[in-house]
């Protein structure tokens, strides 16, 4: 209890329990069958795996333009994007949309959903197989080193694509307009100005589109950094609670979260790579793929033996990641100063997001740190403010 008589965890408890019952259950089986859902990809995964090596398709482009062919790369990469994309095509259907749909997440009809679906998978076609070409490039030339260099070309795509992506692929899915003029425009262009992103980058995206979800994001890296904030969350939210979401987002930027993002993807690269050059043969061939890593055949097996290590990490680039948005939140309580606001955005986020899960289970799957605990950090802000305040 504060000098003010302001008791945290009882507020903490007041803002999680205005959700409801109903609501709360709903959140947490919503939740929990996304834990399920990523033990699904990986067994679809290895389904997928095991049925293009055993069509043999890839084996034969590699037969007709040779095991060291970078064309013959580039194709095995297009062919096996398209292929995979039609063999989970149900699957993706289930998890991505009809389950989103069956807990209103989102109002997309099935149509939009497949043709954005369909342009997704044709830019991943052109952009995966020229990074893969470059991969293999150095499986067949460095065969000692070879992670150590695909660490780095994995730094350098993903750098590539935070520059990229804001203004030339995010723009084909959604539309992005200036923020309109008026109270909420000129709040967050203070904001802006203090963190160097250039006012005229403040944009509001049709992300209704998509999601029913509550958002808004700092993307972008340099020249091509710019705030963006969802109609749903504009349409949701308070001044004060766009004020708020958007010091956490501008927080991200401020802070360097994007870099450290980078360096923690490419040390990770390098042992995924490091562990593949070590344990592919073995895993090849209980698919029935080549043993030789560097035969661009066996794609299908590196490709899930990469997605299986990446789930096994997961703890760790959630922890990273849960770090990041503590600090994010501290960045708006410190510069923005609403940690009511705050809290009641985040209290909207938990609608999708059980707020109150298990240690265990936010440790293991939390990306973000449990809405429980981040609306508990900004009553616990406003506490020690006040007392602050008080004794001056």
């Amino acid at each position: 209890m504060t000098p003010t008589g302001f008791d945290a965890e009882a507020a903490t408890q007041a803002y999680i329990d205005s959700l409801g019952p109903e609501a709360l259950e709903r959140a947490a089986a919503y939740t929990t069958g996304n834990h399920w859902i990523m033990l699904g990809g990986l067994v679809v995964g290895a389904i997928t795996a095991w049925l293009i090596i055993r069509l043999g398709w890839l084996s034969a482009i590699e037969r007709i333009f040779g095991e060291r062919s970078n064309i013959g790369v580039f194709v095995i990469g297009l062919v096996y994007m398209l292929v995979s994309t039609i063999i989970t095509l149900p699957w993706t259907i289930y998890s991505g949309w009809w389950r989103e749909v069956q807990f209103d997440r989102t109002s997309q009809a099935l149509g939009d959903y497949l043709t954005q679906s369909a342009m997704g998978t044709a830019i991943g076609a052109l952009i995966a197989p020229l990074f893969l070409v470059l991969l293999y490039l150095f499986i067949r030339n460095a065969r000692r080193t070879w992670w150590i260099w695909g660490g780095g070309l994995s730094a350098a795509a993903i750098s590539l694509l935070m520059l990229l992506t804001p203004i030339y692929i995010m723009p084909l899915f959604n539309n992005y307009e200036p923020l309109p003029d008026g109270e909420v425009r000129d709040a967050v262009e203070v904001m802006a100005i203090e963190a160097n992103i250039p006012t005229d980058r403040i944009f509001v995206f049709d992300g209704s589109r998509q999601s029913n979800n509550f958002t808004a994001n700092v993307a972008g890296i340099g020249p091509s950094a710019r705030i963006a904030i969802s109609d749903v969350a504009l349409g949701e939210a308070s001044l004060d609670e766009v004020r708020a979401v958007t010091g956490h987002e501008i927080g991200h930027y401020v802070l360097g979260h994007i870099w450290y993002g980078i360096a923690l993807v490419s040390v990770m690269s390098v042992v995924f790579f490091f562990l593949a050059s070590w344990l592919f043969p073995g895993l090849a061939g209980l698919f029935g793929a080549h043993r030789d890593i560097a035969r661009a055949s066996g794609l299908p097996v590196l490709i899930f033996f990469i997605s299986l290590l990446s789930t096994l990490a997961s703890p760790v680039f959630n922890t990273a990641s849960r770090w990041d948005e503590t600090s994010a939140d501290q960045y708006s309580l410190d510069t923005v100063g609403l940690p009511d606001a705050l809290a009641t955005a985040l209290v909207k986020t938990a609608e999708y997001r059980n707020p109150r899960p298990q240690g265990w289970e936010e440790v293991l799957f939390y990306t973000h740190p449990s809405v429980e605990r981040r609306v508990r950090m900004a009553m616990e802000w406003k506490a020690e403010n006040a007392a602050e305040g008080e004794a001056e």
